[in-house]
């Protein structure tokens, strides 16, 4: 009986595509005189219930109880602290930075062109780039972003799923593959004309 070796698709927890895809620092509509009023909040339990950034007083009133993270800026971009997203999601492979004496991480992708100019420059002198977008990174990781190391989660889970339609493989063979090759799964009868690349182990999300 031939074995299969068939890899299985990576979860990724319902609230991280929202999150990414979120505006925050707009101003609250349920709250617009009040001094604190920027929408920089997201709840990890209200799935799928509007307005998925609030602010402060919101926070109070809706979501005592709930799981929050507070998005940051750094420049013009969203950052979330590492120690408030550590324990829900892994954030293994995607470069960090310290900002005000804390450890963030990047929401979304911030591409680095690398036509021409000193921001393409950096990214194609550094030895360490984004594996999505190409951004020159300070420290030998994969992505620079959560955005980006989502995509990659996306893709790798899609070649798992294809695995697992066509039948999965052995080794790294496909069973059309063996077939073809006169082998049993034991043994083949003459060398293999392609082999086919092994489903690469990825850091998953998770939740």
């Amino acid at each position: 009986m031939m074995l299969r070796r068939v890899a299985s698709s990576t979860p990724v927890p319902e609230w991280l595509e929202t999150l990414l895809s979120t505006r925050f620092f707009l101003a609250c509509g349920a709250h617009p005189a009040s001094p604190r009023n920027e929408c920089n909040m997201f709840c990890l339990d209200c799935r799928g219930a509007p307005p998925a950034a609030f602010c402060y007083y919101c926070r109070a009133h809706r979501h005592a109880a709930h799981r929050v993270i507070q998005i940051r800026r750094s420049s013009y971009h969203d950052v979330v602290r590492v120690s408030e997203v550590e324990d829900v999601l892994d954030i293994t492979g995607v470069q960090t930075y310290v900002i005000n004496s804390a450890r963030v991480l990047f929401l979304n992708e911030r591409p680095q062109p690398r036509g021409a100019g000193a921001a393409a420059g950096k990214a194609a002198a550094s030895p360490y780039n984004c594996e999505i977008c190409g951004r020159a990174l300070l420290d030998p990781f994969r992505f620079c972003s959560l955005g980006c190391k989502l995509v990659d989660t996306k893709r790798s889970n899609g070649h798992a799923a294809a695995a697992a339609a066509t039948g999965g493989d052995v080794d790294g063979v496909t069973d059309n593959e063996a077939a073809e090759a006169g082998g049993s799964g034991h043994g083949a009868a003459r060398p293999l004309g392609r082999r086919r690349k092994g489903i690469p182990h990825r850091a998953p999300f998770w939740s």
